[in-house]
């Protein structure tokens, strides 16, 4: 395990990794997850593996510290991700985004183009204020209070199910909350503006099962690859793991020509 300090009050991120060869793969996970839970399976397929590879747990989630004093805003948690890449020394990464994590890493690529070649998004955040049926929002209708000390937590606990829930549980109330207002808020100029305006190959996968995906051809028409994921819905890399890892090699591939 790994760790950097990113608050100035010495709150810490942490990762843990595997080494490998050329430039480093980079896994952030979505709201009220870990990256090891989330993404150990992909990184450790044949197809990757041999790629150093960081699974990164945002603050508040997972194994980083959950500083009472963060923001954890988008662009607080696409910072302090950027403080651990600084401190793993490594830059030109593809960075392979769920959901949450998604948009985090399209905002580290716009605010620190030298540690993103590429982007791999599983279904992330483009859009500020999601449908009310997003975990996001759900958790937000709460105030911080009501969601930390009125017993709202425990009940979205019970709502969302045991699979998210056995990570879920493990996340600090006060960051989930403050992070799916961030999702809510969203960012100026929005994820999907970010998105659109950068250079890098770029691969969006939607699960099959998870409906249209608003502005796909927007998308397209950017240069994004929009690749719909067979038998999926929205923890893609559950439900088609073949599929996810061969849209990560795909992507590496183009970022390479």
């Amino acid at each position: 395990m790994q760790q950097t300090r990113f608050t100035e009050g010495g709150a810490h991120i942490r990762w843990t990794e595997s080494a490998g060869e050329g430039p480093a793969r980079v896994f952030l996970h979505g709201l009220g997850a870990a990256s090891a839970v989330y993404f150990a399976h992909i990184a450790g397929h044949p197809a990757l593996a041999r790629h150093r590879s960081l699974l990164v747990d945002l603050p508040g989630f997972g194994i980083s510290d959950r500083p009472a004093d963060f923001g954890y805003r988008l662009e607080d948690h696409a910072d302090a991700v950027a403080a651990a890449l600084d401190a793993a020394g490594v830059t030109g990464t593809e960075v392979v985004g769920h959901s949450m994590g998604g948009a985090v890493a399209i905002v580290l690529a716009a605010r620190r183009p030298d540690l993103v070649a590429s982007l791999v998004l599983a279904e992330a955040n483009l859009d500020p204020r999601p449908p009310e049926t997003a975990g996001s929002s759900g958790i937000a209708a709460f105030t911080e209070e009501e969601f930390v000390h009125g017993g709202a937590f425990e009940r979205v606990l019970e709502r969302v199910g045991p699979k998210w829930g056995a990570t879920m549980r493990l996340a600090d109330p006060v960051a989930l909350h403050r992070s799916a207002a961030g999702l809510i808020r969203g960012t100026e100029p929005t994820m999907r503006a970010m998105l659109l305006a950068l250079t890098v190959p770029r691969t969006y996968l939607i699960g099959e099962h998870s409906g249209e995906l608003a502005g796909h051809q927007g998308l397209v028409a950017a240069g994004v690859s929009v690749v719909t994921v067979p038998g999926a819905g929205h923890n893609i890399m559950f439900d088609n793991a073949y599929a996810f890892v061969e849209a990560i090699a795909r992507n590496w591939s183009s970022q390479s020509v």
